[in-house]
């Protein structure tokens, strides 16, 4: 089987030299794939599997291009960065990986709010820079917080138990409830956790319907001096509107380690080539995320809440398990 992985890692790399897949003719590919990706013809008529992740753009017209796939498998919860419509009409399997990041981006998140509450980065840059103001350093101890989280599936309900081992009052806002935080969290409305939260960080999946749920609107319910947390999916969180809020004060500090228009917002190249190939609105989205890079109050990294060696193998060993499952004729899991 003729198999391309596009967004390829570096830290997948240790997973392939330790496994053999004779039964696949792997390409890696560390470019996302979208419109632009530049395959010869027999490539794309011999390729029978793509897999990839959530910065490739897999639409209509990037999957007509293949003329025998069978099969596009993300290494990702999400999965609407695929055109699932076109999958279905045209027999092609698609699959997702869930619950691969319970712990990993739980505490990946826990230590963004730490680093925020904590002032550890400008404590660490001033120290390199031999320039010392302990004023500007002192934080507050975590169980002083209410920290609000957005979504309580397998990580939400990860970051609550281990925001209530600091002793920080919990509040959750999610359309599951998580019967094992009953007694130790309180459920409650979307307004009533903006009005009241400390901390906000959100963990649930995008789906489309919930595009900027945290906008103007939001950022006027809550408090003054609130921290904004994200690991989950950039396109929740209306970046300008984080701007502006970070700007006037309202916001105390922010980590992205997700954000819209991804892989756009973090180009290296010149932004003039990037706004003559992108859509407006993710050049404005990048040029805000430059002005986010300039800010002291600010902790942006590249989408690697995830990225432990448990979860790589974890993902990685999930994705061939359920392509060699369905090339069985073999019940698994698809998306569509």
């Amino acid at each position: 089987m003729k198999m391309l992985v596009f967004d390829f890692r570096e830290s997948e790399k240790e997973f392939f030299e330790k496994n053999k897949f004779n039964d696949f003719d792997i390409t890696f590919i560390k470019e996302p794939l979208n419109i632009e990706t530049d395959l010869s013809e027999k490539v794309l008529n011999d390729t029978d599997i793509i897999s990839v992740f959530t910065t490739s753009t897999v639409t209509a017209d990037v999957l007509k291009r293949f003329k025998n796939l069978r099969i596009v498998s993300t290494r990702s919860s999400s999965h609407d960065h695929i055109d699932t419509d076109y999958c279905t009409k045209h027999n092609i399997a698609v699959f997702n990986i869930e619950n691969y990041g319970r712990s990993s981006v739980a505490e990946y998140a826990v230590s963004l709010i730490l680093a925020l509450v904590r002032n550890l980065l400008p404590a660490y840059f001033d120290m390199k820079s031999h320039i010392i103001d302990h004023k500007k350093y002192e934080g507050r101890i975590l169980s002083s917080y209410t920290i609000g989280i957005i979504g309580c599936g397998a990580v939400g309900s990860a970051v609550a138990k281990i925001a209530r081992f600091f002793g920080m009052k919990v509040l959750i806002h999610s359309y599951m409830k998580n019967p094992e935080l009953n007694e130790s969290c309180e459920f409650v409305t979307l307004d009533e956790l903006l009005e009241q939260s400390d901390i906000i960080t959100l963990h649930l999946p995008y789906d489309g319907d919930n595009y900027h749920m945290i906008s103007t609107e939001e950022f006027d319910k809550m408090k003054d001096g609130v921290y904004i947390v994200n690991t989950a999916r950039g396109e929740l969180l209306d970046i300008k509107a984080l701007y502006d809020n970070l700007v006037k004060g309202k916001v105390r500090g922010t980590a992205l380690d997700v954000l819209e228009c991804e892989f756009i917002s973090t180009y290296k190249g010149e932004m003039a080539k990037v706004i003559d190939d992108a859509e407006g609105h993710c050049v404005e989205t990048a040029l805000i995320t430059q002005k986010l890079f300039n800010m002291d109050n600010v902790i942006i990294t590249p989408h690697i809440a995830y990225n432990t060696l448990e979860s790589v193998n974890y993902i990685l060993t999930e994705t061939f398990n359920r392509i060699r499952d369905y090339l069985k004729g073999e019940n698994t899991n698809r998306v569509c």
